[in-house]
């Protein structure tokens, strides 16, 4: 590669540093830019005595690193998983788990070598183990207090769908809320520039793609360049009126290599 690129990451605040460095070692210029603020919810009082009946559970979904870090900050003393096991689809939000402490036989996740990181590749894994006689806790985030409408919401109601269609019951708890940011007149102004002059939006969420269009409702993206982590979320962005679009694996090694490539092009 002859010369970095401007990449533009819209993670959440806390989810960004693994990548900028690793983008910036690669010799790419990075901005953080959030395109979804993570906020506490009030009833942390349900989270803790959820998690204090593990045992009612077979198993704990974490839908991402968000719901792992909210969720087990507030958990009250240790946790027994030796009778629950843990869900994740993404390397992310297992690391998250291994950093509180979850022993690594207690957590189903998609293989690393696995062509996605979803739901669909997580329901492959933990088929097979299924039972009927106790539910599955999926532990979520929500909009501002309102149903999951983002398409990982999408993919984690396809679950409850299987789950469901399999007999077994499903229970859900948002354990934080995703609100869209506030950006001053500078940032926006950035961000119209950032449209048209070669930099390389990644999205890993719709959330992010609907926030970016609820902050500029009249920018043109058609000369944008985009990096999506999913298909669903490459949809949302084509939506939005991205043309110029690859999608590559939730990884730092796959985003770097999908940089290379659009700049080879």
């Amino acid at each position: 590669m002859s010369s970095g690129r401007r990449v533009i990451l819209t993670r959440p605040s806390n989810e960004n540093q693994a990548w900028a460095s690793g983008l910036q070692a690669a010799g790419h210029t990075v901005l953080t830019w959030p395109l979804i603020d993570i906020t506490t919810v009030a009833h942390t009082r349900q989270i803790v005595s959820a998690l204090a009946n593990l045992n009612s559970y077979q198993a704990v979904m974490f839908v991402s690193r968000n719901a792992v870090n909210h969720a087990l900050a507030v958990a009250a003393g240790g946790l027994d998983w030796s009778h629950t096991r843990c869900w994740v689809t993404g390397p992310g939000s297992r690391q998250a788990l291994t950093d509180a402490g979850i022993p690594t036989h207690a957590i189903d996740s998609p293989d690393e070598a696995a062509a996605q990181f979803d739901t669909e590749a997580l329901w492959r894994v933990v088929q097979p183990q299924l039972r009927t006689d106790q539910a599955v806790l999926i532990l979520r985030g929500s909009e501002a207090d309102q149903a999951d409408t983002s398409q990982e919401g999408v993919g984690r109601d396809w679950l409850m769908q299987q789950l469901q269609a399999a007999g077994v019951q499903v229970q859900t708890l948002a354990v934080y809320q995703r609100q869209c940011p506030v950006w001053d007149q500078a940032r926006l102004a950035q961000a119209c520039d950032a449209a048209t002059d070669g930099s390389v939006w990644v999205f890993s969420s719709s959330q992010a793609v609907a926030n970016l269009q609820k902050l500029l409702p009249d920018q043109d993206w058609s000369s944008a360049i985009a990096l999506a982590t999913h298909a669903r979320i490459a949809q949302a962005a084509t939506q939005a009126g991205f043309t110029q679009l690859q999608i590559c694996k939730p990884v730092l090694a796959a985003l770097i290599a999908s940089l290379e490539s659009e700049h080879e092009q």
